[in-house]
């Protein structure tokens, strides 16, 4: 019999997050194998964990573990032995009721559920895995995979769980999620990845260490790529995958399932449009010089973590302060800002949006120099209603900058409340360091209109940001709709919700279902209308309704997928009225595809096990990679839910709590350490003193902090420091007629573009500004300046270049 106080409920939803031992407890889980299959931009994922139970008792694995918050799970089932048992969507109760009886009556069962709360998290459960017995659970899902600026196509596997703040008062359950220092995973990874496209695969690139490309025939449409061995689990697996040509547009045309009823999802074919609006030159470079720039910076302990794998080890809330400097030297004049910050409170620069002056700016400035991650916990909700609630600001359009490690709990709250403010603003997001939640940061731009960024590895957290404020100085794209041209037999149910914002070179995908019989050769056409800046466009798609050979049901997948997505956010809003039903049409769309949903789980009994299994059941919590740079700087050591505005756990002051962090990081596998996780804490003075060490400043940050709000550059010592000359060698190779201001700003753009190229990316605004500022005052004499900046800084810039 199974002992009552290990049952389903009771041990794997607790409302707990967090690191909660470091006990040597057997771990049944030993290997993960993952083989990703990519088709042109959509992903196939299957997931094979392989359990063993080497104690003397039979187990219950609990296993929380993070999957892309976008992705469409569908399917699950569970090998043991010679026997194969495939799960099947229930009602999440009834599916959780359904686990408990069997583990009471001595069956095996599995469940696979998603977190109510966080579509990104998800819980397996692998229940009665009797003495010396072993089992192989496989997961499969499908997910489209975003477009990056320099067209690459990103595929992320998360392998990092940061513990998730549970705002104070929140009454949502969250899985008990058990975390370790990535170097304490109990099981070893393997990856590999096919990728096939049209169109001739150029690189595969990854944050982790990959075998040399496989090439699998002669045009160089199919390759294979696997994971070097020994992956340490500090980090999620990212792939960027780059194909010759630029994108196109596309439809696929994907049959029924032959055993399900036509006219249903399922039954009937599903198409998925794929497309890339270009717009013209004059258009895209007519930047908006207005705009109400809202910028809201996480400033919770974790952002002490490093941003990424460099050497440098920069931390999160560092390379935000540097972003912050670049993003306010780049907005225009005539512009409004404020910049807020949150921890377990909120904090902001200005009482309300100010408008954009060398005095608001140096005084913005001030205070962002001062920010540390210094405020807690990570709530993330009330700063998001206080903006929202400030009246917007005529003919000032509010663009929103979200920066976050992503660590909360109440994601689809704060997705809600984004969405019924989309018509207000757009929503610009960041995902900082490993292991943010790809649910936030996608959910918040995509019902924001906006735009969603991710920075690991080694990425620069400025060029991604300086990318989405281009998107936000673009014109807003307005009057989009989307018209079908289909047979008079055929009718057109679109899956997708409305697109609501259009970004250059920025993909759109529409799901459809095509209901009737059509002619082998017919043909469809959609076509996608917009205005830009006054312009009328439209983008036209002809493509044949001829299912795709051998297409599977990938497409049907994903467009149940997204129509699931709606309908959860639609019930939601109407939670509590009567006649919603939304429920249980999620439900029955859920387990009519196949595809898991916030209100279904995946259940398999095995009912063919024989004997039923003695003796009470030991839990055992399997744990996901902490990032070790997290790993006690967001004060989650040894407590289960941080609550707001609580005291570091085990007494530790914040000083000591920082030195312990660096000193544990030498010694995590030394046996004095479990007894320290069990004994309580260390007086500040067992710690060696840390000594930081301050970097010399980025020459090129230190040559922007320099520049006036206006675009210019004032002739003095600092900006000869930051170009590595004397202020007397400035005076003097100044040509005589010239003004101090158009000098220095014409040396400032010479040295930008002769010795910063590289980092084009994130200057490239603010050099537009200093050149519409010479622009502006008609500054004479440019010819010389230019001829005589080249001499002094050793370039050879034209005056063309700097856009003179």
């Amino acid at each position: 019999m199974v002992d009552s106080n290990l049952g389903h409920s009771s041990c794997a939803m607790m409302n707990c997050c967090g690191l909660l031992t470091f006990e040597k407890e057997p771990v049944p889980l030993k290997s993960i194998e993952v083989e990703l299959e990519v088709r042109d931009h959509v992903a196939t994922v299957v997931s094979t964990l392989n359990y063993e139970n080497k104690e003397d008792k039979p187990l219950e694995a609990v296993f929380v573990f993070p999957l892309p918050g976008d992705a469409a799970v569908c399917h699950f089932s569970a090998q043991i032995g010679q026997t194969q048992i495939v799960a099947e969507v229930k009602e999440k109760q009834k599916a959780r009721e359904e686990y408990d009886d069997a583990l009471s009556s001595g069956q095996q069962a599995f469940l696979l559920e998603e977190s109510d709360e966080s579509p990104d998290i998800f819980s397996l459960s692998v229940g009665s895995l009797p003495p010396a017995e072993s089992a192989s659970i496989r997961l499969e899902y499908v997910t489209e995979l975003a477009v990056q600026a320099d067209d690459g196509l990103r595929f992320c596997l998360p392998a990092v769980l940061n513990p998730r703040y549970q705002p104070q008062g929140s009454e949502d359950a969250l899985f008990q999620v058990t975390s370790v220092p990535a170097s304490l995973v109990p099981y070893s990874l393997s990856f590999s990845a096919r990728v096939s496209s049209p169109r001739p695969i150029s690189k595969v690139e990854s944050n982790c260490s990959l075998d040399p490309l496989q090439y699998l025939n002669t045009d160089q449409t199919q390759a294979t790529v696997k994971l070097a061995a020994g992956h340490k689990f500090d980090r999620d697996v990212e792939l960027l995958i780059y194909y010759k040509d630029a994108h196109q547009p596309t439809a696929v045309v994907e049959a029924g399932q032959a055993s399900a009823e036509l006219g249903s999802l399922m039954g009937d074919p599903v198409v998925m449009v794929s497309l890339y609006p270009e717009f013209t030159q004059s258009v895209m470079s007519s930047m908006a010089s207005c705009g109400e720039f809202v910028f809201l910076v996480d400033r919770s302990g974790s952002m002490d973590c490093a941003t990424n794998n460099t050497e440098q080890r920069e931390s999160r809330i560092s390379s935000a302060r540097d972003t912050l400097l670049l993003l306010l030297k780049s907005l225009p004049m005539g512009c409004y800002f404020n910049i807020y910050s949150f921890g377990s409170r909120y904090e902001h620069i200005f009482s309300k949006s100010v408008e954009y002056s060398q005095k608001t700016m140096e005084e913005a400035l001030k205070k962002v120099k001062e920010m540390e991650a210094d405020l807690g916990g990570t709530e993330i909700l009330e700063p998001l209603k206080h903006i929202y609630s400030q009246p917007c600001i005529q003919n000032q359009p509010r663009q929103l900058f979200v920066f976050t490690d992503g660590e909360v709990g109440n994601t689809k709250e704060v997705i809600d409340l984004v969405k019924k403010n989309s018509g207000s603003h757009r929503c610009f997001s960041f995902g900082i360091g490993e292991g943010a939640s790809s649910a936030l940061i996608n959910g918040m731009a995509k019902e924001g209109g906006g735009h969603a960024q991710f920075i690991t590895g080694t990425d620069r957290m400025q060029p991604k940001v300086m990318q989405s404020l281009r998107f936000a100085l673009q014109p807003a794209v307005v009057d989009i709709s989307v018209t079908w041209d289909l047979p008079k037999e055929v009718s057109v149910t679109v899956l997708s919700p409305p697109i609501t914002t259009l970004f250059q070179g920025q993909r759109s995908l529409i799901y459809a279902q095509l209901t009737g019989q059509s002619a082998e050769a017919a043909e469809g056409c959609v076509t996608l209308k917009y205005s830009l800046a006054g312009h009328p466009s439209e983008n036209q798609l002809h493509f044949s309704l001829r299912p795709a050979v051998d297409a599977g049901l990938t497409v049907h997948r994903l467009g149940a997928r997204t129509l699931i997505r709606s309908l959860e956010m639609e019930e939601r809003e109407h939670r509590g009225q009567q006649g919603g039903g939304v429920k249980e049409k999620v439900v029955q769309l859920s387990v009519q595809s196949g595809v898991s949903s916030s209100f279904t789980a995946f259940i398999a009994v095995n009912k063919d096990n024989g004997e039923a299994i003695q003796g009470p059941l030991v839990q055992r919590n399997i744990p996901t990679a902490l990032a070790m740079d997290c790993f006690l700087s967001s004060a989650t050591y040894g407590t289960c839910k941080m609550k707001k505005s609580a005291p570091l756990p085990i007494n530790f002051t914040v000083g000591t709590f920082q030195k312990f962090s660096r000193w544990v990081g030498d010694r995590l596998h030394k046996k004095h350490f479990s007894s320290l996780a069990q004994h309580g804490a260390m007086a500040s003075q067992d710690f060696p003193a840390a000594v930081p060490e301050q970097p010399p400043r980025d020459p090129l940050l230190q040559l922007v902090s320099l520049q006036e709000a206006s675009g210019c550059w004032l002739l003095d010592p600092a900006l000869a420091a930051a170009l590595g000359q004397t202020n007397e060698e400035m005076e003097k190779s100044k040509p005589e007629k010239a003004s101090s201001e158009v000098w220095a700003t014409i040396l400032a753009l010479i040295w930008l573009h002769g010795f910063k190229m590289d980092a084009k990316d994130e200057w490239e605004l603010l050099a537009v500004k200093a050149a519409s500022w010479l622009q502006a005052h008609k500054a004479p004499f440019v010819s010389e300046c230019v001829d005589a900046g080249n001499v002094l800084l050793g370039c050879s810039v034209k005056k063309e270049a700097l856009g003179l």
